[in-house]
């Protein structure tokens, strides 16, 4: 693997880091390294969202610049007497990415290496051979001989269970594999939109967020923009990837390496008309890529922070990502550039006077 610079070793480290629903310290103290030099203030909601402020005009809108801490993983919810781990999903998994991958238990005395199971395909009946594992009949084994081992070993119910994967710069050194992109990448994209600030004069206050349990229903995103009361926000995350055999454009049109999605549509928000014109007025003013895209079935953090208060003109701005919600996923270090450029320019260009106009209009 080639040397890794600065970014890449934010990059590395935001996604090597553990943190299911609900299990979010570790990704956090990850972001707050990263984004507290940038920051005039840090608090966290009492969910435990990270909002790291800073100031351009204290008299400005506040600007809400949203990634999740959370990624997609499992639960142990029993030890059986040999030893073997039931499990909960948490967040979406489809079944087929699952059998034989890698996980890391995540145990109060360390962490334990465990390998996802299930019945042999040799003794299956032909008929049972042709379906699909129903996740129901999973299991982790960790190579312990009975619970009482497991226990030793420090398992628990309730211990949370991640995917087991390298952070991997590949053969085109623009491709980024990693577990967790979904939504470390939006973590990388707050801090980057701080860092793109930093020596710049603007007139608002602007918040980077890592909210919690996004994965489980934008749980964190409600609390947070509570919080914070935002004028404008940007739900940062990852988009579908549009350019792998199989998938026709009318599925997905997006291709990796061809700038950040702007979504219009999802299941949880009609994206604001008038910020979406704003922000695409700046994009074709700097030259600046960007993709259309639609998802009528999944939604992002924009889903709860749009209905805060009185309401929040809201955009989500996400990376089209390969294979995301299974072990490694893999996006294009352009994209996640262009985004903290443009949502960076965007701010620059905002005051009062812009965010009425945009609301208001």
């Amino acid at each position: 693997m080639p040397k890794l610079d600065e970014t890449l070793i934010m990059l590395k480290e935001l996604t090597d880091a553990k943190g299911i629903p609900g299990n979010e310290r570790e990704v956090r103290e990850v972001m707050r390294k990263y984004i507290e030099p940038l920051s005039d203030e840090i608090t966290t909601d009492h969910l435990g969202s990270l909002i790291a402020k800073k100031v351009g005009n204290e008299k400005g809108p506040k600007i809400m610049v949203a990634g999740h801490l959370d990624e997609v993983g499992f639960m142990v919810t029993q030890i059986d007497e040999k030893g073997f781990l039931r499990f909960q999903t948490v967040g979406g998994w489809w079944s087929q990415v699952m059998l034989a991958q890698r996980v890391t238990v995540v145990t109060n005395k360390g962490d334990i290496t465990g390998i996802i199971g299930s019945k042999p395909p040799h003794i299956l009946s032909p008929e049972a051979r042709k379906k699909p594992v129903e996740i129901k009949d999973m299991f982790i084994d960790i190579g312990a001989s009975s619970r009482e081992e497991a226990m030793e070993w420090g398992v628990r119910p309730g211990d949370m269970v991640v995917p087991y994967f390298e952070f991997t710069v590949m053969n085109n050194e623009k491709m980024l594999l990693a577990k967790a992109w979904d939504n470390r990448i939006g973590l990388a994209i707050a801090i980057g939109v701080l860092k793109y600030l930093k020596d710049k004069k603007h007139e608002n206050i602007v918040y980077g967020v890592g909210t919690v349990q996004e994965e489980v229903g934008l749980r964190g995103a409600k609390t947070a923009a509570q919080k914070i009361q935002p004028d404008i926000a940007f739900g940062v995350d990852v988009g579908i990837a549009g350019d792998t055999p199989g998938v026709s454009e009318k599925e997905a049109q997006s291709k990796m390496g061809k700038g950040p999605q702007i979504i219009l549509y999802d299941a949880s928000m009609v994206s604001h008309k008038g910020l979406r014109d704003f922000v695409t007025n700046v994009a074709d003013e700097l030259n600046i890529p960007y993709q259309f895209d639609a998802i009528a079935g999944g939604g992002t953090d924009s889903g709860s922070i749009h209905l805060t208060g009185q309401g929040v003109p809201t955009l989500s701005v996400t990376i089209a990502t390969r294979y995301i919600h299974s072990h490694a996923a893999l996006l294009h270090r352009d994209d996640y550039e262009n985004a903290v450029k443009l949502i960076g320019e965007v701010i620059l260009r905002l005051d009062r006077e812009a965010v009425n106009k945009i609301t208001f209009d």
